[in-house]
């Protein structure tokens, strides 16, 4: 029972995320972490818009406590009642941790709408889901954008979370999504965000290093079994994998470009703004359609790998401390 226990949370996480998907009707942590992001911001720059990088420090560190002390405090009542409560609690919060199916559906209605001819459609739905200017995007760079973002986010959105719960259950998996979520939110290196948003990104930077690599070799470890390329994957992967200014959002790239024969990345617009990028993969073929639905195989198939991998760390740390 302490070994079910143990690996409970996870299990009801993907469970719920299966059957349910991301609940946009309902009260969302994420949404609140990022209001209290967007809330801190403007009082960082309205009192103390002198010092914007110890600002900046200030906003993510607060973030940080209050993101994983909350639910902690919940944990520890509801696990002194009763282990089993506890484990179903924090199974719940872990569900809000992930979002396989959500970056599955998003990146299909850009699927959808690209097999329907409406390219105007197909550029609204993937403008959700990418920060890029999407506005100018012809039909290549509309589906090459949306495989991007799936091969980025299959790190940052499922197996990252999935391997710091494995670890510290739901609370350091809010410690970690609370640090994405303000990288994603202030994390730019423009004139804006260049000091406000700086400890953030670092610590982004930090958090992703090891789970950004450990997926991309899950991508091409299962790449094969989708009729995919996985010498490709991994010849790509290892000449390719610095190509980003990030030293982590190329890993995944190039593992899925490689794995598709097919070239991903180049200059993109990011608030009007041109930013140079080098390519990643090589042009085998033509970026298509269906790679869109590839890529979603990938995700699920490497986050299956972490998964099992976060089953066993979970079952042989936290279950081992109970027994």
């Amino acid at each position: 029972m302490n070994y079910l226990t143990a690996v409970l949370p996870l299990l009801t996480a993907v469970l719920l995320d299966c059957m349910i998907g991301d609940p946009h009707s309902m009260p969302h942590p994420i949404r609140l972490i990022g209001r209290m992001i967007s809330y801190l911001e403007a009082f960082v720059r309205r009192h103390m818009s002198r010092h914007l990088r110890a600002g900046g420090i200030f906003l993510a560190l607060t973030v940080l406590f209050i993101a994983a002390s909350v639910p902690l405090c919940i944990l520890l009542v509801c696990y002194r009642i009763a282990s089993l409560l506890g484990a179903v609690v924090e199974g719940i919060m872990c569900y809000y941790l992930i979002a396989p199916r959500c970056l599955r559906d998003e990146s299909m209605k850009v699927y959808r709408a690209i097999a329907d001819g409406d390219v105007e459609g197909a550029r609204k739905a993937v403008s959700m889901i990418v920060g890029r200017d999407t506005a100018n995007l012809d039909e290549n760079g509309i589906v090459r954008a949306a495989v991007e973002t799936v091969a980025e986010n299959t790190s940052d959105g499922v197996t990252a979370p999935l391997m710091y719960m494995s670890v510290g259950g739901a609370v350091l998996g809010f410690f970690y999504k609370a640090a994405n979520t303000m990288d994603s939110m202030i994390g730019y290196k423009n004139e804006k965000y260049a000091d406000i948003g700086r400890f953030a990104a670092k610590l982004d930077d930090v958090l992703n290093y090891v789970p950004s690599r450990l997926t991309a070799l899950a991508m091409i470890a299962c790449a094969p079994f989708f009729r995919l390329d996985g010498n490709g994957a991994y010849r790509i992967w290892k000449r390719d994998r610095r190509k980003h200014a990030s030293p982590n959002s190329a890993q995944t790239e190039s593992a899925c470009a490689g794995a598709l024969g097919v070239r991903l990345a180049g200059d993109a617009y990011y608030f009007g703004e041109l930013h140079k990028k080098e390519y990643i993969g090589d042009p085998i073929r033509d970026i298509e359609n269906k790679d869109i639905r590839r890529a979603n195989w990938l995700m699920y198939g490497s986050s299956a790998v972490i998964f099992v991998f976060a089953i066993i760390v979970r079952a042989l740390l936290i279950g081992g401390v109970l027994c």
